[in-house]
């Protein structure tokens, strides 16, 4: 006899951290899902120095999925320090907010280990070579994704006049927990701490100008190290790199369309099938403020939540409920998307008047109170 193919609710394409959130997710609502690798690989370097800062509701949403990764690779953040390029400051802490911790820097590889691990354990999830029939299609391939034009969506971007490049250093004074950013006309630092409370190594994001990238990337690893020092204002004294070093473009993009029917039959009956984007395949912000992830994570969420609480007579391919999704992400997007370009835009320009006009905002801001307590608990992803 036969052994017929397994049949799928849902296919994802992309097997990062967005794809297998979501795929464990919607196993949880016992829907049969498939996981497809997306067809190239992120990068050329070795090994991934990558983190991202995670506030609580991502840690929380990873939590129930048993995938948060152990303490020494996901450091709590205590303090931020924004400083700018003349005397405005920011500071921000975790007490006066209540909370454990602003944020959590992430390890990438092992978030990556935890999640590949939950996926082998469920078995209603399963990693397959190539894409498979499903009423619903969801594509979390990231921002190079090739699906996303399969399905004639329009990827409207807006890249901007800078690279970051990403590596790991070990320096001469322990972080203490704090996470320090640099917001200077020729780039934006940022120091992540790593390792735990002790540590004292920190993940590196440097959003430098394009004509400056192939200048430090070819730098000597010696070099290289005395340009942060120097960017930093030698904050945790000496530095030795202690990876290599990834670049890749910057821009804000976004998607004309985030779902739609997948086929001519575009009925909602059972023969129905759609697609719908979530993560950076629907939409890229600048890394300074760290919400990336947070963003794609959020997406999957809200999809999740959207199917669960789905009529018992709607399929999962319902447009309706794709659309629902929709609107509910895009109008998230729109505040961050708009603070981070603003911001962005607003550190490019070198001029005097600038500098002294960020510099007034930073320091009225750090005074701003209630608005600042706001902004500080909307990262967290606290309402």
């Amino acid at each position: 006899m036969p052994v017929m193919a397994p049949t799928f609710d849902i296919c994802i394409r992309g097997t990062g951290i967005v794809g297998r959130t979501l795929a464990l997710l919607l196993a949880r609502e016992r829907l049969r899902v498939a996981l497809v690798p997306a067809p190239a690989p992120r990068s050329a370097v070795a090994t991934d120095v990558r983190a991202y800062a995670l506030n609580a509701a991502s840690r929380s949403l990873l939590e129930s999925l048993r995938s948060w990764p152990d303490a020494e690779h996901a450091t709590a953040v205590k303090h931020m320090q924004v400083q700018g390029d003349q005397d405005g400051c920011v500071h921000f802490d975790a007490p006066p907010q209540g909370v454990e911790a602003l944020a959590w820097i992430v390890d990438v590889p092992a978030l990556e280990e935890r999640l590949a691990q939950a996926v082998r354990f469920q078995p209603l999830v399963e990693v397959v070579d190539i894409p498979v029939a499903a009423p619903l299609t969801v594509v979390c391939e990231g921002r190079a994704s090739t699906t996303r034009s399969e399905f004639g969506v329009h990827f409207d971007v807006t890249p901007y006049a800078q690279h970051a490049i990403a590596t790991r250093v070990r320096c001469e004074h322990p972080h203490a927990q704090v996470a320090r950013q640099w917001f200077l006309p020729q780039g934006i630092l940022a120091f992540l701490p790593l390792e735990g409370a002790q540590g004292n190594s920190v993940a590196v994001v440097w959003s430098v100008p394009e004509e400056r990238v192939s200048a430090l990337m070819a730098l000597p690893a010696d070099a290289f190290a005395q340009e942060l020092q120097t960017a930093s204002q030698l904050a945790l004294g000496n530095i030795e790199l202690i990876a290599e070093r990834a670049t890749w473009p910057l821009q804000l993009a976004k998607a004309d369309r985030w779902c739609g029917a997948a086929s001519t039959n575009a009925t909602n009956g059972p023969a129905a099938r759609s697609w719908v984007l979530a993560g950076d395949a629907a939409h890229n912000v600048h890394p300074l403020a760290g919400q990336g992830l947070n963003l794609g994570l959020a997406d999957v969420a809200a999809l999740a939540d959207v199917l669960r609480t789905r009529d018992y007579w709607r399929s999962v391919a319902d447009l309706r409920l794709l659309r629902r999704y929709e609107r509910q992400r895009k109008a998230a997007l729109i505040a961050m998307g708009l603070a981070t370009d603003g911001l962005q835009q607003l550190f490019a320009r070198p001029e005097a008047p600038w500098q002294a006009l960020r510099n007034w905002g930073m320091k009225g801001f750090e005074h701003s109170g209630l608005l600042k307590d706001f902004v500080a608990r909307q990262a967290m992803g606290m309402r």
